[in-house]
C-alpha cells in the first residue's frame, strides 16, 4: 500500500509540473535568442493559454511582460519555475521557489555531478533539498520539457524555433538533451506527433522512469519512447515499464553503453556474461518493450505502433497478387518466427472455386484476376481471416496504389476490413503518394513500400507473448553470506543444502587422506588445490585429473601442493578436495549475480566456446519461475546440443530448469549478502540417466557496500544543444 501511495503521489505531483497553469521563468531575458530568453518566447509565441511570469530583478520589462524582482513578489501561485541562472544563483533561486510555494521546478544550469567532484556534492544537496520541501525538479543540466497539448514549452532548445512538432499521442523521454532535441526535429521532419517530449539531464529528482511511469497513466498518450544511458532505481524503471505494459502501451526504447565490469569480471565468468547491457535487455524483454539501435528503427516501430498497435499473438495471414512476392514474404516471416498457419480445406476449396489456378495455403495467391473482379480481394481477406483469425493481416498489390481507378477499391477494402475485425492489425504494402498512405493510416492500416520491411516491423510489434512471473515459495531458511570468495567444498555444500545435485567429492588435508577420499569416492577422480586467493584455481596449476589409484592420487596431491605454492607462494593453501570424475553430459554452465541497479540476475548457458566466445547465454532478472526457467533453456542459440542434435541423446531439461531455480532461491534466501554464485562446468545428463551435476563452484559473497553517492550521478551529460 504505501508503494502505492508512493508512486500515486509521484505521478500527481508530476502532473502539476507537467501540465502547469501559471510558470515562471527565473532569469528571463528581453534577447529572445537567449537561454533565459527562449522560453519566454517560445510560451507567448506559441499560444500557453496560462499565465506567464517573467523574473529579473534587474529590469522592468522582458519581452513586453513586466518583470518581477522574485519568485515571492509575484503574489500569485506559480505552478512551474524555469531556472535559467548560474550555478552559483541556484540555491537562492530554489529557496525563492520553496518560499513562494512553488510545485515544479526546471533547471537548466550546468556545473553539477557531470564536472565530478564539488559538484556532485552540489546535487545531492539540491536533490534533498527539492525532496524535503516537497517539490519535483527536471533537471539540473538537461534541456527541460515541452507539453505539447497544452503549449508548454519549458525548454531553451532551438529546435522548436526551426519548427514545431504536431500535438499527437506519442509520449518522447530522453536522459539525453542533444539526443532528444535531434529527435524532436526528426520527429517533426517525419510528421510523428508527440504529446510529452521531456529531457531528464542529471535527474537530480526526477528520472526517466518517473517520466515512463506519468506517460503509461497519461490518457493522451499511447506510445512511449525512450532514449536511456543508465539507470541507478531498477525498481522504480521496472515499475514504470509493467505500467505501460499493463496500460497496454508499446514502448519503444533505445538503449546505449555496454559497461565493462572489471575486476568483478575478472573473477566471475557470471559477471562477464551477465554483464550490463545484457541485464537491460533482460528487463526489457520481461516487460515487453521493443528495444530499436537506430533512429530510423526508433522511430519506425514508435509510428507503426501509433497506427496500428501491437497483434494480440503472432500469427500472419499473407495476401498477394504475386506469387514470387508471397514466397519472399513467408520466406521473411519464417525467418522472424512468426506463425503463418495454412488456411483450412474447406477455405482453401472456396478460394479455388473463384479462382480455379489460385495458391490458397498461405500466403493466398489470389493472382492478377483480381483486375478482373475487384470484389476477389476482399472477399479474399474477409474469408482468411474469418477462417484462421490471424492477429495481423499483410496485403502485397504491387503498385495499386498508385492506380486512380483501383484507389476507392483499396480504401473500401482497408475501412471495410476495419469495420469487421477492429482488433486485427492490418498492413498494406503498396506504392501510393503520402495523402493516400495518411488516409489509410488514419484507418489504423501500415502501408509499407517493402514487403519485408512490413513483415519484420509486423514481427518486432508482435514481439513475445507476455508471461507473469509469480515469486516461488522459498525453500528454506535465509542465509547470510559474510564478504569474500567460499571455498569450493563450502561453495558446493551451500549448493547441495539449495538443492544442486554436486558432484561427489571429499575435502582432505594430506597425501594419505586424499588417497582414503579417492577410494570412498570411487571411479577416476580429479585432485584441486582449496584456496580463498585462487578462483580460477587452472592458471596457478591447481587442478589434476584423470586419477587412478591410491598411489597415483597421493603422488597428485603432494605435486599438486608444490606446483601452487611455486607459482602462487602469496595464495594460502587449505588442502584439496578429491571430486569424482563425471563421463558424458553437456557442459553448461550456470550462475546468479547481484546487479546493483537491478537485483539478483540468472544465468544459464552451454560451456565451453559457446559462452566463452559466442556469448549464448540466456539472462533474467528475478523473479524466475520453473516456466520460465525452461524457457531460458531453449532460447539459448546451441538448444539444439542440448535437445538431441546429430543423433546425442536428448539432455535432462528439466533437471537443467530444477537447477536453475535452486539457484534463484539460493539467491532470494541470501539477499544481499550474495555477490555471485557459479556452477562452471555444470553437467547436464541425457534425459536416460536424468539430472545435472554442478562439478566446479565458486560463491562470493557480498562486501558491506559504502554510502551511496549515487542519487548525485549525472546521467546524459551530452552536450545539451
Amino acid at each position: 500500500m504505501d508503494t502505492l501511495h508512493s508512486l500515486q503521489s509521484r505521478l500527481d505531483s508530476l502532473s502539476a509540473l507537467f501540465n502547469p497553469r501559471a510558470i515562471a521563468v527565473v532569469g528571463a531575458s528581453a534577447n529572445p535568442q537567449k537561454i533565459g530568453g527562449i522560453p519566454v518566447d517560445y510560451l507567448r509565441r506559441f499560444g500557453y493559454e496560462g499565465r506567464l511570469y517573467a523574473v529579473n530583478p534587474t529590469t522592468d520589462q522582458v519581452q513586453g511582460l513586466h518583470a518581477h524582482a522574485s519568485l515571492q513578489s509575484i503574489g500569485a501561485p506559480v505552478d512551474l519555475a524555469i531556472l535559467s541562472v548560474p550555478a552559483a544563483r541556484v540555491e537562492a533561486a530554489v529557496e525563492d521557489a520553496i518560499a513562494a510555494g512553488v510545485r515544479g521546478l526546471v533547471l537548466f544550469s550546468s556545473g553539477y555531478a557531470e564536472i565530478g567532484g564539488d559538484g556532485v556534492a552540489a546535487q545531492a544537496r539540491l536533490g534533498r533539498r527539492v525532496r524535503e520541501a516537497g517539490i519535483r525538479l527536471v533537471g539540473p543540466n538537461c534541456l527541460g520539457f515541452i507539453n505539447l497539448r497544452n503549449q508548454v514549452y519549458a525548454t531553451f532548445s532551438p529546435a522548436p524555433g526551426v519548427g514545431r512538432v504536431a500535438p499527437g499521442r506519442i509520449g518522447l523521454v530522453s536522459q539525453s538533451g542533444a539526443f532528444g532535441a535531434y529527435a524532436y526535429a526528426m520527429a517533426r521532419e517525419r510528421g510523428v506527433g508527440l504529446s510529452l517530449w521531456a529531457t531528464t539531464g542529471n535527474e537530480a529528482d526526477v528520472q526517466f522512469a518517473d517520466c515512463l511511469a506519468w506517460l503509461a497513466r497519461d490518457p493522451g498518450t499511447d506510445v512511449i519512447m525512450g532514449y536511456m544511458e543508465g539507470c541507478r532505481d531498477g525498481e522504480r524503471l521496472r515499475e514504470a515499464l509493467a505500467l505501460a505494459q499493463a496500460a497496454g502501451k508499446p514502448v519503444v526504447m533505445v538503449k546505449v553503453g555496454q559497461t565493462a565490469l572489471g575486476a568483478e569480471a575478472a573473477a566471475s565468468h557470471t559477471a562477464a556474461l551477465a554483464g550490463d547491457d545484457a541485464v537491460y535487455e533482460a528487463v526489457m524483454r520481461r516487460h515487453g518493450v521493443m528495444r530499436a539501435h537506430t533512429l530510423t528503427e526508433f522511430f519506425d516501430l514508435a509510428h507503426s505502433a501509433a497506427v496500428a498497435g501491437r497483434p494480440r499473438d503472432r500469427s500472419l495471414g499473407l495476401f498477394t497478387l504475386s506469387g514470387g512476392v508471397g514466397a519472399l514474404m513467408a520466406d521473411a516471416a519464417h525467418a522472424q518466427g512468426l506463425d503463418v498457419r495454412p488456411l483450412s480445406p474447406q477455405a482453401q476449396a472456396t478460394l479455388r472455386e473463384w479462382v480455379p489456378f489460385a495458391a490458397p495455403r498461405n500466403p493466398v495467391d489470389i493472382t492478377g484476376q483480381v483486375t478482373n473482379d475487384f470484389t476477389l480481394m476482399e472477399r479474399s481477406a474477409r474469408l482468411m481471416l474469418e477462417d484462421q483469425g490471424f492477429a495481423s493481416w499483410m496485403g502485397f498489390l504491387a503498385a495499386a496504389g498508385a492506380s486512380e481507378a483501383f484507389w476507392p477499391v483499396l480504401r473500401s477494402l482497408v475501412a471495410s476490413l476495419r469495420e469487421a475485425f477492429p482488433d486485427t492489425l492490418l498492413a498494406i504494402s503498396t506504392l501510393m503518394p503520402a495523402a493516400r498512405r495518411a488516409e489509410l493510416e488514419a484507418m489504423r492500416c501500415l502501408v509499407f513500400a517493402d514487403p519485408s520491411d512490413g513483415i519484420r516491423t509486423i514481427a518486432r510489434l508482435a514481439g513475445q507473448a507476455p508471461r507473469v512471473v509469480t515469486e516461488p515459495a522459498s525453500r528454506g531458511a535465509p542465509i547470510r553470506l559474510a564478504p569474500g570468495a567460499l571455498s569450493e567444498p563450502a561453495a558446493l555444500g551451500l549448493l547441495a543444502e539449495c538443492g544442486v545435485p554436486v558432484v561427489a567429492h571429499r575435502w582432505v588435508h594430506g597425501a594419505a587422506e586424499a588417497a582414503d577420499a579417492a577410494q570412498s569416492v570411487g571411479g577416476t577422480v580429479a585432485l584441486k588445490v582449496v584456496s580463498a586467493d585462487l578462483p580460477h584455481k587452472t592458471e596457478a596449476g591447481g587442478v589434476m585429473l584423470g586419477l587412478d589409484g591410491a598411489a597415483a592420487v597421493q603422488a597428485a596431491y603432494r605435486e599438486l601442493q608444490a606446483r601452487v605454492a611455486q607459482r602462487r607462494p602469496d595464495a594460502t593453501r587449505d588442502g584439496a578436495l578429491v571430486a569424482r570424475m563425471v563421463q558424458g553430459g553437456t557442459e553448461c554452465i550456470a550462475g546468479v549475480r547481484q546487479d546493483p541497479v537491478f537485483g539478483p540476475v540468472l544465468l544459464v548457458g552451454l560451456g565451453g566456446i559457446h559462452a566463452e566466445l559466442l556469448r549464448d547465454v540466456a539472462v533474467r532478472v528475478l523473479p524466475v519461475d520453473r516456466e520460465e526457467a525452461l524457457a531460458m533453456v531453449r532460447e539459448l542459440r546451441a538448444f539444439a546440443v542440448l535437445d538431441g542434435a546429430r543423433g546425442r541423446p536428448p539432455a535432462d531439461l528439466d533437471g537443467l530448469a530444477d537447477t536453475l531455480c535452486a539457484l534463484a532461491d539460493l539467491a532470494r534466501r541470501a539477499g544481499d549478502t550474495l555477490e555471485s554464485a557459479e556452477i562452471n562446468p555444470l553437467i547436464v545428463r541425457p534425459r536416460s540417466e536424468g539430472g545435472c551435476v554442478a562439478v566446479d563452484a565458486l560463491v562470493v559473497g557480498r562486501s558491506p557496500s559504502p554510502p551511496a553517492a549515487g542519487a548525485a550521478h549525472a546521467i546524459g551529460t551530452k552536450g545539451q544543444a
